[in-house]
C-alpha cells in the first residue's frame, strides 16, 4: 500500500513498513534499496513464537550511508545485519520484488489447490537420517 495510507492507518505488512521508510529516507535524500527475503528466527526452531515476519516472507530495506556503504534494517523487527535476513531479491520499488508470482494453464475445474510451507533453518540444525 502507499506510505501514505500505512501512516493513516497506522497499520501494515513488512512489506508496507519497508516502503514507508524506503520513501521518507528518499525524501531525506538518502538511497535506498527495496529487499524481499526471509527471516530467521531460532525461536522457531524450539516451536515458540518467532519475531513478526518469521518463518514466511519477510520484506526490510537498505540504505546507502557515505562512508559506511550500504546498511540493512528491518523496521519491523527493529533489526540490522546479522545472518538472520536472507535477502533473495533487491531493487528500487516493492513491485520489482514480487514474494510470489505464478500462471495456471488448464480447466478451472482441474485446479485442486495449492499449499505453500516455508522453513528456514540453519545448517546443520535439523538431524540428519541414515
Amino acid at each position: 500500500m502507499p506510505p501514505g495510507e500505512t501512516l493513516r492507518l497506522r497499520s501494515g505488512t513488512c512489506r508496507d513498513y519497508a516502503w514507508l521508510m524506503i520513501e521518507s529516507l528518499r525524501r531525506l535524500g538518502f538511497a535506498c534499496r527495496f529487499v524481499s527475503g526471509y527471516l530467521y528466527d531460532s525461536a522457531l526452531d524450539g516451536g515458540d513464537v518467532g519475531m513478526t515476519g518469521s518463518g514466511a516472507t519477510h520484506a526490510w530495506l537498505q540504505v546507502y550511508l557515505p562512508g559506511a556503504g550500504w546498511l540493512v534494517y528491518d523496521p519491523t523487527n527493529r533489526i540490522t545485519e546479522g545472518f538472520d535476513l536472507i535477502a533473495v531479491a533487491i531493487a528500487r520499488h516493492p513491485g520489482q520484488a514480487i514474494p510470489l508470482a505464478g500462471s495456471w494453464f488448464g480447466d478451472a475445474s482441474d485446479y485442486l489447490g495449492m499449499e505453500v510451507a516455508v522453513a528456514v533453518r540453519k545448517l546443520g540444525s535439523t538431524p540428519e537420517f541414515s
